[in-house]
């Protein structure tokens, strides 16, 4: 291990996936892996126990999830710099990991090079993002400002992802289904979709609905 080398600590909750990555890093003289965890409380401990220059961070993970270990780390250990590593790349999740305060988010079809190079490159303060995550930020800053969507029209769409057809809405909601229609209506012309389930998909991808 050579002298200065960056000091990190893997977090994945799926062995294989940490052990690959472990295993990717493990001959890279520059990078020395202090700790692994797989879930997030785990990672925190790891976190304050051995002060680590970059934490690799998983998004889904048991206990503790990413978005939340960020905030946690970022708060309470801001020389640590958070370099996210998951599969997820929709608008809401690349969205709520650069908010917690990740300084990268990273897609785990990154190659060893490009890994080592954001890692490097976190750990002097630089942010990092995989290609298509830089495109999808970009193409989001270009969007004219969305229009938030009413109560109603959540209630709307929560019923649509229940699977309810109009005439089931109108009587969950106590309303006229000509009524749900002007609703549907005016969520497909903000949501920018024609039909039902895209709504619901790109709803979800914005964060606008939340489903258990």
């Amino acid at each position: 291990m050579s002298e200065g080398a960056v000091r990190i600590v893997v977090v994945d909750d799926h062995t294989v996936m940490r052990a690959g990555v472990v295993a990717l890093l493990a001959d890279e003289d520059s990078i020395e892996i202090i700790g692994e965890a797989e879930d997030g409380r785990a990672a925190l401990d790891l976190v304050e126990r051995y002060d680590p220059d970059v934490a690799l961070v998983d998004l889904r993970m048991p206990v503790l999830d990413g978005v939340a270990t960020t905030t946690e780390i970022v708060a309470r250990h801001p020389r640590t710099r958070v370099l996210i590593l998951t599969t997820y790349d929709t608008d809401a999740e690349i969205e709520r990991g650069v908010e917690a305060g990740a300084i990268g988010y990273l897609l785990k079809d990154t190659t060893r090079e490009q890994l080592v190079d954001a890692v490097h490159a976190a750990a002097r303060g630089e942010t990092v993002l995989a290609p298509r995550v830089a495109a999808k930020l970009v193409a989001r800053m270009r969007r004219p400002a969305q229009e938030p969507l009413t109560d109603r029209e959540t209630d709307v769409l929560n019923a649509v992802a229940d699977g309810l057809t109009n005439a089931e809405i109108g009587r969950r909601l106590v309303i006229g289904e000509a009524t749900v229609k002007t609703h549907l209506l005016r969520l497909f012309a903000k949501l920018d979709v024609n039909d039902r389930t895209r709504a619901v998909v790109v709803a979800m991808e914005r964060g606008l609905l939340r489903r258990p």
